[in-house]
């Protein structure tokens, strides 16, 4: 399989059959090690103005999800290895739900559909976490609203210190 790369995040598959095995996905680990921001996807959708978008998407562990929200889509997730809290949070940034989520085997859930825009993030458990999100295109940058109560890439203490909080509050929680 031809992979295109639009940068070091995102890889393309091309051609009219889109297969991935094993190695593919070693590869996207290896990909996401060497990423400063630990994360790393093949879009098996050729392009952003497509009306379905698949991705196979590989995160690390450390790797930041800015809590956000998509407005207009919704969003689906199978896991295939790995584990991570899915956080759904109210407008002013309290947490709303948790959702523990790892592969079939697992007692977590394996899959998870948000069919509105709340506000939400990824917490990685595990060393990596592999998924398949399947979302409805098209992509547009602007559709995707950042929680202006979460620091913002790139901020390295603020993020620190704001994972902290949101670990202490969800052990707070399940209390």
């Amino acid at each position: 399989m031809l992979l295109r790369e639009l940068n070091d995040e995102v890889l393309v598959a091309e051609g009219p059959v889109v297969e991935l095995t094993a190695l593919d996905v070693a590869d996207l680990k290896r990909r996401a090690a060497a990423n400063p921001r630990r994360r790393v996807r093949i879009c098996a959708h050729p392009d952003t103005g497509d009306r379905l978008h698949e991705m196979l998407i590989v995160h690390m562990a450390g790797a930041y999800v800015r809590p956000h929200r998509h407005l207009g889509k919704s969003e689906s997730v199978h896991v295939l290895e790995g584990e991570a809290d899915v956080v759904l949070f109210d407008e002013d940034g309290a947490v709303r739900d948790l959702i523990p989520i790892g592969p079939y085997e697992s007692a977590r859930r394996f899959f998870y559909r948000l069919d509105e825009p709340a506000f939400h993030t990824l917490l990685i458990r595990s060393e990596y976490l592999v998924m398949h999100e399947v979302t409805n295109g098209p992509f547009r940058r602007e559709e995707t609203v950042f929680a202006p109560w979460s620091p913002e890439e790139g901020d390295a203490a603020g993020i620190d210190d704001y994972l902290r909080l949101l670990d202490e509050r969800l052990a707070e929680r399940s209390r």
